[in-house]
């Protein structure tokens, strides 16, 4: 093992870089059972993510919701799986960091662009073992969750320390705790808005869904909702529509407990019941398209809608990598580097 002397004499004369890690949550690596099963059983073994107990959860982890939710999502994973490219969520983020690096090839040479997921692959630990390999003199890690979340963000950091501890030399870290109210990030959004509205027409009503929490996590302290609803404000106001134009939503709810509200299913069908023939929703918490987004709203929703009286639910795309997305993000990193 080379000794931190030895490794910088390796290193003399090279530019110190900065690695730029941008962290998404994760992906089956297929739609096939053991591959989401293993997804699933680190994501859902996280206590940032299920807070109960270990001795509560885990018989219900590994008694119910392993043995049967892997093949009822993996069933799911199977209509977005791309078999040339993959899962979207890992192709559509690789594909925002290699348009991202090449963005910053003229004006900053010294830095690299890694993708990592929190949970499946490409995991942490092998991207900072790349790192590691190189004369990296500071690491930015930017989670792809404009929205602060403990069950997201806040898990990114624990892994990342678990990782450190194992290190003799870390270099310079930061971590950017989100974007929800970033001036460019907002402006991408109505941007992207405004320009479905233009080639599709705007729908009766606009819903903007957010992924949901458990509502406990408000009173325990997780900004998560007030940001939502900030990022909700700012987007509405540059889009300048008024409060009878839009309606906040959480999908995605889990178990018996109370989630975040109003729920978007409820909503969706309260609307149809109401009259509303077309709607358009659209999905700010999430970077680039995914289950959620693709599946969820894309087809359940849809599905939802229509069999309440709704003719049509229009999902309008994450941001991806647009060029939008890509100018927010190369200035999110310009920030901090500089």
């Amino acid at each position: 093992m080379q000794t931190a002397h030895e490794k910088d004499s390796v290193y003399h004369g090279r530019d110190r870089r900065t690695a730029v890690v941008l962290v998404n949550l994760g992906t089956p690596k297929s739609p096939g059972y053991f591959d989401v099963m293993f997804y699933l059983r680190e994501f859902l073994s996280d206590p940032r993510v299920v807070g109960l107990p270990r001795l509560l959860w885990y018989p219900i982890l590994y008694g119910f919701i392993l043995p049967f939710r892997s093949r009822a999502s993996g069933e799911k994973y199977g209509q977005i799986f791309d078999k040339k490219r993959g899962m979207p969520l890992l192709y559509l983020s690789e594909d925002v960091c290699s348009h991202l690096q090449d963005s910053l090839a003229s004006t900053h040479p010294t830095v690299d662009i890694y993708l990592a997921m929190r949970y499946g692959k490409p995991s942490l630990e092998d991207i900072l073992d790349q790192i590691k390999q190189t004369p990296v003199r500071e690491i930015l890690f930017i989670p792809m969750f404009p929205q602060y979340s403990q069950a997201t963000t806040a898990t990114i950091v624990d892994k990342v320390a678990q990782i450190f501890k194992k290190w003799r030399f870390v270099p310079d870290i930061r971590f950017l705790s989100g974007f929800a109210d970033h001036p460019k990030y907002i402006s991408a959004l109505s941007a992207s808005i405004k320009n479905y509205w233009q080639m599709h027409g705007r729908g009766e009503k606009l819903l903007i869904s957010f992924h949901g929490l458990p509502k406990r996590s408000l009173t325990d302290g997780d900004p998560y909702f007030c940001l939502c609803h900030k990022t909700t404000r700012l987007l509405t106001q540059t889009l300048d529509i008024g409060p009878d134009d839009f309606l906040m939503v959480f999908q995605s709810r889990l178990g018996p407990f109370p989630w975040l509200s109003p729920y978007t299913e409820d909503t969706i069908v309260s609307l149809a019941k109401s009259g509303y023939k077309t709607l358009d929703i659209v999905a700010p918490g999430f970077s680039v398209d995914c289950l959620e987004t693709i599946d969820e709203i894309g087809r359940e929703y849809q599905e939802l809608f229509q069999e309440h009286g709704g003719t049509s639910l229009r999902y309008i795309p994450a941001l991806n990598d647009s060029p939008a997305a890509i100018d927010c993000f190369r200035s999110l990193i310009c920030a901090h580097i500089e």
